[in-house]
């Protein structure tokens, strides 16, 4: 009987093992080929360091599209996900960027005011998938794990063109959310 209880435990732990390898796995990132496609929404100038102030611009932008209701004023949108996207680096991570909120568009015309048109380069990414949690930090746990992931295990060097996140269906409940980030490299 015993032998039993020995042999379901080192059965669970392998399992436990398992899951915990998959897990790892996953959270690795996978490339994919994007072909071009084009987002419209509102922009803003920024950098990392930016962020960590009380100005907080993309948080702003958030507010707006939310509490405006700009997301219901974007024509021609492709789906419903609201896609963010990170372009015009001035250099690197600690460099200024554009970041875009808005929406995949099937044809970018007739914009509301304020609001711009931004294509988002065909390439390779690397796909990163946050785990469940509060939206604002599961963001932020996915880019700490883009600047720790090595390039080789990235894909490649970061190419600094685009990166863009996916809020769909996964991010609906803010409190509860899983998003993907998209991070072109070379």
């Amino acid at each position: 009987m015993w032998l039993a209880g020995i042999a379901l435990m080192t059965a669970l732990c392998s399992i436990g093992a398992f899951s915990e390898k998959q897990r790892d796995a996953d959270r690795n990132p996978k490339v994919v080929q994007q072909d071009e496609f084009t987002v419209v929404g509102i922009a803003v100038r920024t950098s990392n360091a930016e962020q960590m102030t009380p100005a907080r611009p993309i948080g702003k932008q958030w507010e707006r599209l939310i509490g405006e209701g700009l997301l219901a004023a974007i024509p021609n949108k492709a789906d419903g996900k609201i896609v963010a996207v990170y372009s015009e680096y001035a250099n690197d991570k600690d460099g200024q960027y554009t970041y875009l909120l808005g929406a995949r568009v099937r044809k970018a015309e007739n914009l509301p005011a304020g609001m711009v048109a931004k294509n988002v380069p065909a390439g390779r990414y690397a796909v990163f998938t946050s785990e469940h949690g509060p939206v604002q930090k599961v963001i932020v746990d996915l880019w700490r794990r883009v600047w720790a992931t090595p390039k080789n295990e990235l894909g490649g060097d970061r190419n600094y063109r685009a990166d863009f996140e996916v809020y769909d269906e996964r991010a609906r409940n803010p409190a509860d959310a899983v998003v993907d980030l998209f991070v072109g490299i070379r």
